[in-house]
């Protein structure tokens, strides 16, 4: 205890004194409480007159080697009087307040820690959930990349046939004599069919290849962890887009999206982590309309904010559970289906950016997620 606690009666006997009291008046007077120490030898001559006049004396007494006590006195009249003492080393006190301020610092590097595992974990949690869909989403253009692969070899051995027959025309002692063979060769090989198909093949193969290295640069910028990111200005609307490239396979049997992009300016965050926030919102959406349904993505900018918001026409929210929806571990899917942790995560990341999430729902009618952010961060974060 830091604290010293002594009572006196009115006459200035003692009737009460705590551990810390004696240790206290052993350490800053000559004499302890149990060898002559009394109230007058503790206090300035004027305190106790001003504690009965006032009821209450406060005051600091110093005791040389740097020794400090602060001293609160108060009186009550009752019964002859009595007074109650309140000693505190304030020493011990700023070493008290600064081994709390040390833990407190500890706590909160701790409590960060444990905070980027959860959302890393909670990241890997959902790419494994959207596997099954990102390997479907890859695996499309690397199945027509394949097929076209097939064709072009295909197309190769025609094309040098046909390059076997010019050389062998330009070799010989009339070229003109093979005319007929090379038109013969040409029309076998469907030659005209294989140059207007060429390109085209070559195009779709880019594109499935690029669309590989969209989703795969979108899971590796979705999958890093906060500590390798900084705060940066980006384009709210390609976060939006790079999610929607990750989990479109999870939405596009069931969802018709509608887009209402604003004009918006680029925003100070943290992106990968915006795009977590967009994700679980957008997967519960998708999954909240059932067999078939509507999602609609809008963005807007007012002053110096900017909103992304993401409605459903989904069975709506129940009144009770709206005010939970944010709690860690709550759910109203099925087991198997979801953490509990998604909202909550998202609802963190948000406040952390100084921004809010506003939801809006109505049974019947579908739910509505407003996310709102400052275009640029406070000064502190």
């Amino acid at each position: 205890m830091l604290e010293g606690v002594l009572v006196f009666r009115g006459d200035g006997t003692r009737t009460y004194a705590n551990d810390a009291a004696h240790a206290l008046c052993r350490a800053c007077y000559p004499r302890d409480l149990d060898h002559g120490l009394t109230l007058e030898l503790m206090l300035p001559r004027d305190a106790l007159p001003q504690a009965r006049e006032a009821g209450h004396w406060s005051g600091h007494l110093s005791f040389g080697q740097g020794s400090m006590l602060l001293v609160h006195v108060y009186f009550h009249p009752a019964e002859g009087g009595s007074f109650l003492l309140l000693m505190q080393d304030l020493q011990r006190i700023r070493a008290y307040e600064q081994e709390l301020l040390r833990r407190h610092a500890e706590l909160n590097v701790r409590l960060t820690a444990a905070q980027e595992k959860l959302l890393q974990a909670e990241k890997l949690a959902s790419i494994g959930q959207l596997a099954a869909g990102v390997a479907h989403e890859i695996n499309n253009p690397i199945g027509y990349v394949h097929s076209n692969l097939g064709s072009l070899q295909e197309y190769l051995h025609s094309l040098f046939a046909l390059i076997d027959a010019y050389e062998r025309a330009l070799r010989s002692p009339d070229p003109r004599a093979m005319l007929a063979e090379i038109d013969e060769t040409r029309e076998r090989l469907d030659i005209d069919f294989i140059s207007r198909d060429l390109p085209q093949l070559m195009t779709e193969s880019r594109e499935g290849i690029e669309r590989v290295t969209r989703i795969v640069k979108d899971l590796k910028d979705f999958s890093r962890s906060e500590r390798d990111e900084s705060w940066k200005l980006v384009d709210i609307h390609a976060g939006l887009e790079s999610t929607l490239n990750i989990i479109w396979n999870e939405l596009k049997y069931n969802t018709t999206l509608e887009k209402h992009y604003g004009d918006l300016p680029p925003v100070e965050c943290l992106p990968s982590e915006l795009n977590q926030v967009f994700m679980n919102i957008l997967i519960n959406a998708g999954q909240a309309i059932g067999e078939r349904g509507t999602v609609r993505l809008s963005t807007g900018h007012e002053g110096d904010q900017v909103w992304i918001e993401i409605a459903d026409s989904g069975p709506g929210i129940p009144p009770e559970a709206v005010q939970k929806i944010f709690d860690p571990f709550f759910t109203t899917k099925p087991v198997g289906k979801g953490t509990g942790l998604g909202l909550s995560i998202s609802y963190g990341i948000v406040a952390k950016h100084h921004g809010r999430i506003d939801v809006d729902s109505t049974l019947g009618e579908g739910s509505r997620f407003r996310i709102v952010l400052p275009v640029r961060q406070p000064k502190a974060a």
